[in-house]
């Protein structure tokens, strides 16, 4: 087996997806028997000074021109990665090999992002969705992809009245904002929700939620917990009914998955790769999906809370849509890919040295 170096970004320190992929990525690999090392690479990914290229630079054998690649594969995180082509650009150069491990495609810097995937000997993406949005933007083939796993969970109990629960970091990108707007135009029947998730990530947003709560006279039916972890975090799943993730952009959203493991069921923003995530629960034509995914059409509605509103509305009042969701979420449960198929496909990946991802440009 050969040894793989994982360069992670030291600046996200709170509870996102690309940190416990990696984790559990790790761990992974280290019970298959693969020796890895883990680098935190300090900067302020994805953005990043000259100094701190040249040091991701020295990382990766990037100024040691004529090298000989050696045993050891590097992956570098793609937040760290497609930000910072030179130092790939470098390392290819000198006869390094460096895969990127793409969790999201760049939200802007798309000619960075292009530069610093044509360096990499592979490209390996979290989710299909990102796979496709990569090889429609940069014309790029050949990119793999390696889903996330799911740990086996305890199955939540629920609560009377339902409670609603969201687990993501308190981000404009997570819409937080949009799960309490629609809330509010439920004021009329009994539940109660949770917001899970780091409020230090963007206290501004945070602050900005905490007031919309407020405004709405929520306070005594919406909880905002914090980073939650370890048995304080499998209470709130304990208490759950329903898992609501409207990121506006979502590669994949393990959050998903872990729900499921819960045996809840989840509604997702459609058109992000949440909806693969909650695919998993039915791959299979006319087999039941635990739970559902919101379309907010055009550029005007995108945030308009009633249409979620609507769609926890009927979930709400009928029960044959609360039973149906939940027993396909059970159903789910049992048979959710463990992180183990996870690190064989990578490890299998990086087992042979590659030329590069093919850089056919789209035609026409």
């Amino acid at each position: 087996m050969r040894p793989i170096r994982l360069l992670v970004p030291a600046n996200i320190r709170h509870n996102s997806g690309g940190n416990v992929y990696n984790a559990r990525l790790v761990a992974g690999l280290r019970v298959l028997g693969t020796d890895v090392e883990v680098l935190p690479v300090e900067g302020s990914w994805p953005e990043s000074s000259a100094k701190e290229r040249r040091r991701l630079g020295t990382l990766l054998g990037a100024w040691e021109p004529g090298a000989v690649p050696g045993t050891a594969v590097t992956i570098v995180d793609g937040l760290i990665a497609m930000g910072a082509p030179d130092p790939l650009e470098f390392a290819a150069k000198a006869g390094r090999e460096t895969w990127v491990l793409v969790h999201m495609p760049a939200p802007a810097n798309y000619d960075l992002e292009a530069r610093s995937l044509r360096a990499a000997s592979g490209i390996i993406c979290t989710s299909t969705w990102a796979a496709k949005i990569l090889e429609e933007r940069h014309g790029l083939r050949g990119l793999h992809v390696a889903l996330p796993g799911a740990d086996a969970a305890a199955l939540a109990e629920g609560s009377a009245p339902p409670h609603i629960i969201t687990v993501a970091a308190l981000l404009p990108n997570k819409d937080q904002l949009l799960v309490v707007e629609a809330l509010a135009r439920l004021q009329d029947l009994e539940w109660t929700a949770s917001l899970v998730g780091s409020d230090q990530a963007d206290p501004d947003y945070a602050g900005r939620v905490r007031e919309s709560v407020a405004a709405h006279g929520l306070g005594n039916r919406v909880r905002i917990a914090g980073e939650l972890k370890g048995q304080a975090l499998e209470e709130e799943w304990n208490r759950a009914d329903l898992s609501v993730l409207v990121s506006k952009a979502e590669a994949f959203g393990m959050v998903v998955t872990e729900s499921l493991a819960h045996g809840i069921p989840v509604i997702v923003r459609a058109g992000t790769g949440a909806v693969e995530a909650l695919g998993f629960a039915a791959p299979d034509e006319g087999k039941s999906v635990s739970g559902t995914a919101v379309h907010f059409p055009g550029t005007e509605d995108s945030e308009n809370p009633a249409l979620l509103a609507e769609v926890l509305r009927n979930w709400l009042q009928d029960r044959r849509i609360r039973d149906t969701w939940r027993a396909a979420a059970l159903e789910t449960r049992t048979t959710l890919p463990g992180w183990d198929r996870t690190a064989i496909r990578i490890m299998d990946l990086t087992a042979n040295s590659r030329t590069g991802p093919d850089k056919r440009q789209p035609e026409g």
